[in-house]
């Protein structure tokens, strides 16, 4: 059951920017935090609705413990 909770997609109190979604996939998936926003920034410049999932995101996902 730990590796579980080790792998739960959470926002981290340390090391985010704005809301810590892009900390929380990064840490979540293994890689960097600046490879996560990089790719959040440019997704930005394709249609649709990548802002609003960002927001829903950064109030539905709890933030970590830690």
């Amino acid at each position: 059951m730990s590796n579980s909770v080790a792998t739960r997609l959470t926002r981290p109190r340390q090391g985010r920017m704005i809301g810590g979604v892009c900390a929380g996939i990064a840490k979540r998936f293994g890689t960097t935090p600046g490879k996560v926003r990089l790719l959040a920034v440019l997704s930005c410049l394709l249609p649709g609705p990548q802002f609003i999932v960002y927001l829903v995101l950064w109030l539905a996902l709890p933030e970590s413990e830690y």
